[in-house]
């Protein structure tokens, strides 16, 4: 009841108002049954923009994070997400991946739209990053279309560390529905679940035209807060006065 009550009443009129999102492709997300929508992810916005204009309610799998926030805005925080019927999913430990994979077929066999973004966690620099196979496994095991999409400005209007958005254009892509039967119980072998994915990332690129880089996001954030860290080990600033 709340999911429909912020779509249609309290977030989604706003949003629509704030980015006025112009919507391509919109008649390539089946309109019944079982499917997985693969998108890139450049803001927080895109949790809300995506299920803002579709016709059929989505779920996605957010991150633990966001239900277990510390004090009031925590609390508030872990409600908004709970009513708007997310997921919350632990992305640490060895029984991470399997746990999502779990939560998502769960949606899936409940005949719904899952949303997932294959890069694991947001691009940080507004480059698409290689896709983790989870999303192939998913689609694989339960025999679904994955529809590609595009989330285009919203780094722009609210990249990482930004609270209140930038009003800039927006353009929500969907491409044709990617179609895995071929790959029917093979989801067991790395090499299929690796060109799964591939080709998923394949066409998101081709939507968004973005850079891309073939390594994980969650490296590559590692790798640069690192070398961060060191170039402040070895140049500390310089007390001021």
């Amino acid at each position: 009841m709340f999911y429909y009550l912020l779509k249609y009443v309290l977030l989604g009129p706003l949003l629509r108002l704030v980015f006025r999102p112009r919507i391509e492709g919109l008649d390539n997300v089946p309109a019944t049954g079982p499917a997985i929508v693969a998108g890139n992810h450049l803001s927080f916005s895109d949790h809300f923009l995506m299920p803002a204009i579709l016709k059929r309610r989505i779920t996605f799998l957010a991150k633990a994070e966001y239900f277990t926030g510390p004090g009031v805005k925590g609390r508030l925080t872990a409600a908004f997400f709970r009513s708007a019927g997310q997921i919350p999913v632990d992305r640490s430990g060895k029984d991470a991946g399997q746990a999502a994979i779990r939560e998502g077929l769960g949606v899936l066999r409940k005949g719904e739209l899952l949303g997932i973004y294959p890069e694991g966690t947001r691009s940080h620099d507004g480059r698409l990053y290689k896709g983790k196979v989870g999303v192939a496994v998913m689609a694989l095991r339960a025999g679904v279309p994955v529809v590609p999409c595009a989330m285009i400005g919203t780094f722009e209007a609210q990249p990482p560390g930004k609270v209140i958005p930038h009003i800039h254009p927006v353009v929500i892509r969907f491409g044709k529905p990617l179609d895995f039967s071929r790959y029917a119980g093979m989801e067991h072998e790395k090499a299929i679940l690796r060109a799964v994915t591939d080709e998923i990332m394949y066409a998101i690129l081709s939507l968004s035209e973005q850079e891309y880089v073939d390594q994980y996001a969650a490296v590559v954030k590692a790798d640069e807060a690192a070398a961060k860290g060191e170039r402040e080990r070895k140049f500390p600033r310089a007390p001021l006065g």
